[in-house]
């Protein structure tokens, strides 16, 4: 005597709306806060170097002398025509007032006096490029130069950074943009550390770039125990909205198909497929975003050989929160 269809016993569980914090895995790369290549505005040979290697400097501090000799002369034979030139439109001046010269004759002094001058103090600001200092405080690196290197603007001496704070860039897909703000507090950790650092998003670009159709970000970090390197790889998680009606599943739950994901819901003694569509991933669940509801008992587990209509028996089991984001 056919006792009718038979009944398969599944896992299940009954759907209850989580508050769920919504992240996205990107990568980005660290940059110093400041960088530059320190590099001398004049040629000339060097005479003295300031730094060491690999050294904490402070904005102003000299760095490097160049020999300003030739200068030196400059400005004084410069100074000494100046002061000559200086005399000549006063005396013209005392003979204007006496017209004992013509208006014309007075201009002529005073633009040999006002050209004199001006040579005087261009000379004087390139001695002053002769000694180099820090445009800012931070670590100076290797030197490529030594004593006695003749050096022009095109020489790299060393390259100046500034560690203190680091810099995160990194890009986020254009759908997510409207979910970040300048002010979002993100985590990151690099490949040489498991340690989670947090980091402050400070500026946003304002376009989407239409090539990856994402948009680039930035974000800034305090590394004043200087625990990270410039040029690291850097493991953004993003924090998204904050969900407190989200319906999560577990992985298992989910059944792949052509166009999407399916899931078995419990009804009437039976399992019945719904289409799904899912949203953000933890690490063991995964959000569905349409077709289920809170008080739906879904099938979890043993369901891969389960068909539409097929009669069931569910045991239900209490899953802990599958919420925390991995």
């Amino acid at each position: 005597m056919d006792s009718g269809p038979r009944i398969t016993t599944v896992s299940g569980m009954i759907l209850k709306p989580q508050v769920f914090k919504d992240n996205i895995a990107i990568s980005g790369t660290l940059e110093a806060d400041e960088q530059i290549e320190i590099r001398s505005e004049v040629s000339g040979v060097v005479e003295s170097i300031n730094f060491k290697e690999g050294s904490k400097v402070t904005q102003g501090q000299v760095l490097l002398k160049v020999n300003d000799i030739e200068l030196q002369a400059q400005l004084s034979k410069a100074q000494t025509a100046k002061k000559l030139a200086s005399e000549n439109e006063r005396r013209a001046k005392l003979l204007l007032e006496k017209q004992a010269i013509s208006q014309e004759e007075y201009d002529i002094a005073s633009a040999d006096y006002q050209s004199a001058s001006s040579e005087a103090d261009l000379i004087a600001a390139q001695l002053s490029k002769t000694t180099i200092r820090a445009p800012f405080s931070g670590t100076i690196g290797l030197r490529s130069i030594s004593m006695g290197t003749y050096v022009t603007p095109s020489t790299v001496i060393a390259k100046l950074v500034n560690t203190d704070d680091l810099k995160i860039t990194f890009s986020v897909p254009e759908k997510y943009a409207s979910q970040v703000s300048v002010g979002t507090v993100l985590t990151f950790t690099t490949s040489d550390s498991e340690e989670e650092y947090k980091a402050t998003i400070y500026a946003i670009d304002p376009e989407v770039d239409i090539t990856t159709r994402t948009l680039r970000m930035r974000a800034i970090t305090d590394n004043r125990e200087n625990g990270l390197y410039p040029g690291a790889y850097a493991s953004v998680k993003l924090p998204l909205a904050t969900i407190n009606d989200a319906l999560l599943v577990p992985s298992e739950a989910l059944i792949p198909v052509q166009n999407g994901k399916r899931i078995f819901v419990y009804q009437n003694g039976k399992a019945k497929e719904v289409d799904v569509q899912i949203g953000a991933r933890t690490g063991k669940a995964v959000r569905v975003l349409t077709n289920l509801h809170a008080g739906d008992t879904i099938l979890t587990y043993g369901v891969m050989a389960l068909k539409d209509g097929a009669p069931v028996e569910v045991k239900l089991e209490e899953f802990e929160s599958l919420t925390n984001v991995q």
